[in-house]
């Protein structure tokens, strides 16, 4: 199974979502690929991702996860706890330190829903952190240094120890994305 995480205020209808989509429908048409839309609290967004992960392993199917920014976060939670390769897209390391600036109304451009950022929220995400990754081999980092969201360097520090494919430039939707896929692919190990 491979699992598609998108990131805050993001969908299954985002560029590296559809892309990585049809990615898998060419290239591994056999792979249980899904890409849920998550909802807006972080409790119940890990609630769906582990529905995905724990069916995949009463089915005895190896576990898989790209993770876009707080998507790469969550992976990181999933890979560590459940086992599993990840690939991780710009993640975001600490989101719990920048829930603050967004506390309040949002609003979702892809899913069109209005909905409002709680301080209840800031624990819920921090609950997922893997402040050491103990498991360094599990993990293919995917870094772009333009990022104008999160401080790849960040990311950089906390996944030191794993395998990074940094690129100078870029912006937080990593350009050029669909000319790793490839790459990804193999690291996850997709048949």
């Amino acid at each position: 199974m491979l699992l598609y995480i998108h990131g805050f205020n993001s969908s299954p209808f985002s560029d590296k979502a559809v892309i990585t989509a049809k990615y898998m429908a060419q290239h591994h048409p056999l792979i249980a690929f899904h890409q849920p839309q998550l909802p807006n609290t972080p409790k119940a967004a890990m609630a769906l991702l582990t529905t995905y992960v724990n069916a995949a392993i009463e089915a005895n199917e190896p576990l898989a996860y790209i993770g876009s920014s707080l998507g790469g976060y969550f992976a990181s939670y999933l890979a560590e706890n459940y086992g599993g390769r990840a690939v991780l897209v710009n993640p975001a390391v600490k989101p719990f330190e920048l829930f603050d600036e967004f506390m309040g109304p949002q609003f979702n451009p892809y899913t069109k829903q209005h909905y409002v950022v709680l301080p209840e929220h800031k624990a819920e995400v921090a609950e997922f952190n893997t402040a050491i990754i103990r498991n360094p081999d599990r993990f293919l980092v995917l870094l772009q240094t333009g990022d104008e969201v999160l401080d790849y360097r960040e990311a950089l520090n906390k996944y030191h120890h794993c395998q990074i494919r940094i690129e100078a430039g870029g912006d937080h939707s990593f350009m050029g994305y669909a000319s790793h896929l490839q790459t990804v692919s193999q690291f996850l190990q997709l048949p």
